[in-house]
């Protein structure tokens, strides 16, 4: 989608975040398209050895809604979200080439620093969901959230009477959760438990769990353990 921009020169190509690394080190790009799931590691990790002084405009190229919102946090101005169109990635790249003849001032520098610092420090619990609705993207807090379900390989988020399909595995999208809001009771199932009203005895030795939006969900016998754990640390 790049060739024949006049106003663009393609200075390298990356198959990998060391690859990446080496071509920014080596060309100092102005302009970084930058794919978040890469071999070897992610697009946040390789901005985590990027000088600052030497940092590019980046845009964030992903198929995970999730991502959104930290690509934005850290220096990012725009993302694109997979699959996209000429059009889209045509208004990205104009954005980028504006930003490239009208620098600010002063560089952001305190601002990128803080965010590597918090890179080194470790990832954050996902505070926003990110989810796509056609043209618009929709930003769902994660304390607004009643639970999540597995739908193949995606899951479904409920808030409320609504609810809303994020492209995300149920295992991917516990690793990013905070352990200390939600808790898993059924591999299927991931509940917030400040929005649990009952615990009730049910059949076969598992129990329901009634949500405060009057929805049931199963505590299954495997997670039995894992629920009382919970309760029991709170």
């Amino acid at each position: 989608m790049l060739r024949g921009d006049r106003e663009i020169q393609i200075v390298g190509e990356a198959r990998n975040g060391c690859e990446a690394i080496e071509a920014m080190t080596a060309h100092a790009p102005d302009i970084v398209f930058l794919d978040v799931q890469m071999p070897d590691m992610d697009g946040f990790e390789v901005l985590k050895t990027i000088r600052v002084e030497h940092m590019p405009l980046i845009i964030f190229v992903t198929a995970y809604d999730q991502h959104a919102l930290r690509a934005f946090d850290v220096h990012a101005i725009d993302y694109l979200m997979k699959p996209f169109d000429r059009k889209r990635f045509a208004k990205a790249l104009d954005h980028a080439k504006d930003q490239t003849k009208h620098p600010k001032d002063e560089p952001d520098t305190g601002r990128i620093m803080r965010l590597l610092e918090e890179l080194k420090a470790g990832a954050r619990y996902v505070e926003r969901f990110a989810i796509k609705t056609g043209e618009k993207v929709l930003f769902v807090r994660a304390e607004d959230v009643d639970s999540i379900e597995a739908d193949g390989n995606y899951v479904r988020l409920t808030v409320s009477t609504s609810s809303y399909m994020l492209r995300e595995t149920i295992n991917g999208i516990e690793s990013q959760i905070d352990p200390r809001m939600f808790v898993r009771i059924h591999r299927s199932t991931i509940v917030n438990m400040n929005r649990v009203k009952e615990l009730q005895a049910w059949a076969r030795g598992e129990y329901r769990i009634m949500l405060d939006n009057g929805v049931y969900h199963t505590l299954s016998r495997g997670y039995r353990e894992h629920f009382d754990n919970f309760i029991k640390n709170r």
